[in-house]
């Protein structure tokens, strides 16, 4: 199941995703399927002209990233493969959509693409064993780590860097059924192969992230998770486009714009 927030110019909605040929279908659904089961109306939309794809879920607490989850990017950026998972944090105002501008903050000349696996927890989850985190997982999205590299390095605390509006794209939906455990995720900047990973080869894979972050901190329906990325970031400049893809569920475009 496929499960897409978005908007026909009214407030956002829920709908389910339905492919039928070439041509895709947003099936309404009634309220917010985080908090009430899926139920819907009878009002389908193909989507397109008119239709706009926001990011599936905006979460109200808080979204935990996890760093060099991958030994390859580790070595790119210079450093040792983590023993314990590294986190950190975006606020939710970091958040976007497909096709949102990322947009490039004035105080950084860095700026690079990260793509990623993202979790997408549905209940209350404390204190969870790694053979019992299935159960609190709605399902998974597309992310995009936007980092000001330049900020993250004299900054020592990331939260700038991480954190400025617009530097965490998600979409295009939430998948309920893929299985994380060995995926592509790609990225590609105006056309262009960057990144080809896959999350067999993550540090610390999906159970253990949920369930080692759950043992510091209570997880709120609709907080997110981000896994890490594989070896392959890059800058990206204003006019430029990425794309970051997740094998089997979808590919989440955006441009890239430096506003004077």
């Amino acid at each position: 199941m496929r499960i897409a927030r978005f908007t026909t110019g009214d407030d956002p909605r829920f709908a389910l995703v339905q492919q039928e040929g070439d041509k895709t279908f947003l099936a309404v659904l009634g309220g917010d399927p985080m908090y009430m089961p899926a139920m819907p109306t009878g009002e389908r939309i193909e989507l397109g002209d008119g239709v706009r794809l926001l990011a599936p879920v905006i979460p109200r607490s808080k979204i935990v990233c996890v760093g060099k989850n991958y030994a390859d990017h580790a070595k790119e950026m210079g450093g040792d493969v983590p023993t314990s998972p590294l986190l950190f944090f975006k606020p939710n105002t970091a958040v976007v959509g497909p096709d949102d501008p990322i947009v490039l903050p004035d105080f950084t000349q860095e700026v690079s693409y990260e793509a990623e696996l993202a979790v997408v927890i549905s209940k209350v989850c404390k204190d969870v064993t790694p053979q019992n985190v299935g159960s609190y997982i709605l399902g998974y999205t597309v992310a995009n780590d936007v980092t000001a590299r330049d900020a993250q390095r004299t900054d020592g605390q990331w939260a700038r860097a991480k954190g400025f509006d617009t530097s965490c794209p998600l979409g295009p939906w939430i998948d309920t059924d893929i299985d994380p455990e060995d995926v592509g995720v790609r990225s590609r900047v105006n056309g262009e192969p960057r990144q080809d990973g896959r999350t067999r080869d993550m540090v610390f894979d999906v159970p253990f992230l949920v369930s080692y972050i759950s043992e510091a901190m209570t997880l709120l329906p609709g907080d997110i998770i981000l896994t890490g990325t594989p070896a392959g970031v890059g800058k990206i400049d204003h006019g430029d486009r990425v794309e970051c893809e997740v094998e089997g569920l979808g590919v989440l475009s955006n441009p890239v714009v430096r506003r004077n």
